[in-house]
């Protein structure tokens, strides 16, 4: 008997299942990489059911079941969870979620909600560089630049030697300092940190000053790989993105800079309590140029200064590049085997916008067999 009531409640939970699927055609899914919620409907080997009315059914399964296993150990039916959106719905029916991206996100949310409480988090120092110290929470790197450091943690070194800088902040891993995160860069899997005592008016009074366009003279703070932090005064600083570096490619902003250079940068956005810099618009920009001069079809020789995992970067003039797509080739092999790094061939352009420095060619030999 009780053999039998098992094998009922089984088949009215796959029927709930089918059910669910046919109805939720009718109503739009969400999109890919929104968070849906449910609960839990099955816990079986190899995936996880969730309800998601009115949209149907969600399933974690595959690479996605094995990515979130160990928090999946922890779920039971009924359980109300979170998850992303990752397919709408797949040849099954069902909407693919993800756990661990879902995780990622709402990890994301927590550190703009923490920028916006002025959430104060005790943390462990993990390691030094020559621009600050580096930080972790929840699993996210994050860099504390020396400028925001307090007072009594603030290398006082002589004529600002790196060395010796980088020798006093080495002095401070282990131990754990009370922070704020004041800035996030999800795209660079990046937090920013600082431990000094931002007064939300006082701020906004400093903030006041400064305006869009204009141009100021700073000091380098700190050199990370996604850019440069600049010392606007006391208390305050601001970002130049490696992408507002220069109009030429540039891969490493410690070639370029170091702690305690002087620049000029001009402010190009304040938001959220932060000011972003461009170094490169006080340069003549060099896509302006060809403005009029060069458009789709037209010829150009371009010299190959980089691949990427979309394909080659080919530069026509110092700072403007475009686009030789690996779909071009028969393989992304085959285009690097034809396209030699600092070599100079003929290309067609088959998109060119100079106002959006965008820029796509072809390789002229595409058309002559491999």
């Amino acid at each position: 008997m009780i053999k039998e009531e098992a094998v009922i409640v089984g088949v009215n939970s796959q029927e709930n299942l089918v059910l669910s699927s046919i109805v939720s055609r009718s109503v739009n899914k969400p999109e890919v990489d929104s968070l849906v919620e449910g609960a839990v409907i099955s816990v079986e080997k190899s995936s996880v059911y969730v309800d998601l009315a009115p949209y149907g059914t969600g399933i974690i399964y595959g690479r996605e079941f094995i990515n979130a296993k160990d928090i999946i150990k922890k779920i039971r039916i009924g359980d109300i969870i979170k998850a992303k959106v990752v397919e709408r719905e797949n040849a099954d029916g069902y909407i693919e979620l993800s756990l661990k991206e879902a995780k990622q996100a709402l990890t994301w949310n927590e550190a703009e909600k923490a920028i916006q409480e002025k959430t104060v988090m005790s943390l462990e120092i993990k390691d030094a560089n020559k621009g600050g110290l580096i930080l972790e929470w929840q699993g996210i790197q994050g860099f504390l630049p020396a400028s925001q450091l307090k007072a009594d943690h603030y290398p006082r070194v002589l004529d600002s030697d790196k060395d010796k800088i980088l020798k006093e902040l080495k002095k401070l891993v282990g131990e754990q300092i009370s922070v704020m995160i004041i800035s996030t860069m999800p795209k660079e899997g990046k937090l920013i940190f600082s431990e000094k005592d931002n007064n939300p008016e006082e701020k906004k009074e400093i903030l006041s000053k400064y305006t869009i366009g204009q141009d100021l003279d700073c000091i380098v703070a700190g050199l990370v790989d996604f850019g440069v932090f600049v010392k606007l005064e006391d208390g305050l600083e601001g970002l130049v993105h490696i992408s507002e570096l220069d109009w030429g490619l540039v891969e490493n902003p410690r070639t370029m800079f170091k702690t305690g250079d002087k620049i000029r940068a001009r402010v190009i956005e304040i938001k959220d309590g932060k000011i972003s810099l461009s170094i490169k618009a006080l340069k003549e920009n060099p896509w302006k140029e060809f403005e009029g001069k060069l458009k789709k079809g037209d010829i150009v020789k371009g010299v190959v200064i980089k691949y990427n995992k979309h394909g080659a970067l080919v530069s026509i003039k110092e700072g403007v590049a475009g686009l030789v797509h690996n779909s071009t080739f028969p393989s992304e092999a085959k285009l690097r085997e034809k396209l030699e790094l600092g070599k100079n061939y003929n290309f067609q352009i088959t998109l060119f916008e100079p106002r959006d420095q965008k820029m796509t060619l072809i390789h002229l030999e595409l058309n002559s067999s491999y």
